[in-house]
């Protein structure tokens, strides 16, 4: 469909230089989500990350969007959770493995994971908001012992838009309460059926020493952030990653702006308390 191989090989590693990266394989998520797994076209060329961080993917003639990376950090080969909702997304959702996107960055501030060693996790995720949070689990889940429990919460429309499904099984019996509920129980759904505050429900018995890691629809991010205060849980506990249209990467055009913020270096996570105002605010 699309190939760069010829024409973006980096000099070096400075993260504003795109690089060219192959589509080793796609995983059909749900009817408009897909996981790219890439592998760099190069290979004297590595894609570092931690979890959380933004890659800009582009497509030639159409542009760049950014993407969080979903995939383990220390694995070989980053990968993508992408949803189609314009003609870049779309045109990624539908590529084959052998087809080449320029890839730069990374860029972001990742999720604070050293902060919950000793704590109990509480990982809360709408919809497709649980991409920017697997690569969290995955290590967090590895490293079980550092943290006193681990909880998903995890929320989505119907059944069939719950995304890593193959995962959770996994999660679980490395330790982690992976709880799911969903808006419409279709297809034979027996599970629990509602917002995903209601998940919160018994699974935070020690709210002082409970840190929150969540990603979803900034409504969801206010009403859960509201529910975990009443609950104890401190603000200064809760953290949160925003999506906002993000263009260059390093805070000089100005598409990602929060408020004083810039979400592409300030954040994308940011702790709550430094942003609850905001989300009063219309159009912010």
């Amino acid at each position: 469909m699309f190939d760069l191989s010829s024409t973006l090989v980096a000099p070096d590693r400075d993260p504003m230089f795109p690089r060219a990266f192959r589509v080793i394989e796609v995983k059909q998520e749900t009817a408009d989500v897909a996981t790219l797994i890439f592998e760099p076209a190069d290979e004297g060329l590595q894609m570092t990350f931690e979890p959380a961080q933004i890659g800009m993917v582009g497509i030639p003639g159409l542009g760049e969007v950014p993407i969080s990376f979903s995939s383990d950090p220390d694995g070989h080969n980053p990968a993508m959770t992408i949803r189609a909702a314009g003609a870049i997304t779309g045109a990624l959702v539908a590529a084959r493995p052998g087809d080449v996107v320029s890839m730069r960055g990374p860029y972001g501030v990742p999720w604070p994971i050293h902060r919950a060693h000793g704590k109990h996790l509480v990982v809360a995720a709408g919809g497709l908001g649980l991409a920017p949070l697997r690569a969290l689990l995955v290590v967090a889940a590895r490293s079980a012992d550092r943290f006193a429990t681990i909880t998903l919460a995890y929320g989505a429309r119907d059944p069939s838009e719950f995304l890593f499904r193959s995962d959770y099984e996994q999660w679980r019996q490395l330790g982690v309460d992976v709880r799911l509920t969903v808006d419409r129980p279709t297809g034979g759904w027996h599970g629990p059926v509602g917002v995903v505050t209601t998940l919160f429900d018994g699974s935070i018995d020690h709210p002082a020493d409970t840190v929150t890691m969540m990603c979803g629809p900034d409504v969801m991010l206010g009403a859960a952030a509201i529910a975990l205060n009443r609950t104890g849980v401190p603000a200064n506990q809760v953290w949160v990653t925003m999506e906002r249209n993000m263009k260059c990467g390093v805070g000089l055009c100005g598409h990602c702006q929060f408020g004083p913020l810039f979400l592409c270096k300030d954040g994308p996570v940011l702790r709550y308390d430094r942003i609850a105002r905001l989300f009063a605010v219309p159009e912010v």
